[in-house]
């Protein structure tokens, strides 16, 4: 064998072993790569309490309440189900109600999650991506792009 195959072979070995462990790397991460998860998602999914995950939804309107200690709690809702968020701590000045947000935290049970971030969105047009998405498809939000024409 010469110098040059020698080197080609372990070039390819090399990049062999890359590719194997790449792909186990992207298969032990495909249940993990979510930018959040809906109150649908999680029931549907069954997740398991103690997992650490993003919950996002529109907070349903009055749901909203304020405790002592900067404790407090909210449902977030999509189109089929609501989940109770508890989040203890100052909240996005933008947050309130009927508004999507993303909260990332640990699901204590089926229907409790709690919080140690709140994420709203950042003005009037924006909402995440993934949350449109999820909302337009269970036929609950709609964006300005899909409204009606405006009459006068």
């Amino acid at each position: 064998m010469t110098r040059k195959q020698r080197r080609l072979t372990l070039i390819g070995i090399a990049g062999c072993v890359l590719a194997v462990a790449l792909g186990l790397v992207l298969y032990a991460m495909n249940d993990t790569i979510v930018f959040f998860n809906s109150p649908a998602d999680i029931q549907a999914k069954s997740v398991q309490p103690g997992t650490r995950i993003r919950l996002g939804g529109l907070v349903k309107e009055g749901s909203v309440q304020r405790g002592s200690d900067q404790r407090i709690s909210f449902e977030v809702m999509d189109a089929q189900s609501a989940i109770k968020v508890q989040y203890t701590g100052l909240l996005p000045d933008l947050f309130r109600e009927g508004q999507g947000i993303v909260a990332e935290g640990v699901l204590e049970s089926p229907t409790l999650f709690r919080a140690d971030t709140v994420l709203a969105k950042h003005d009037e047009n924006y909402m995440p991506r993934e949350v449109a998405d999820t909302l337009k498809k269970q036929g609950h939000w709609m964006g300005e792009a899909d409204a009606a024409p405006k009459t006068q």
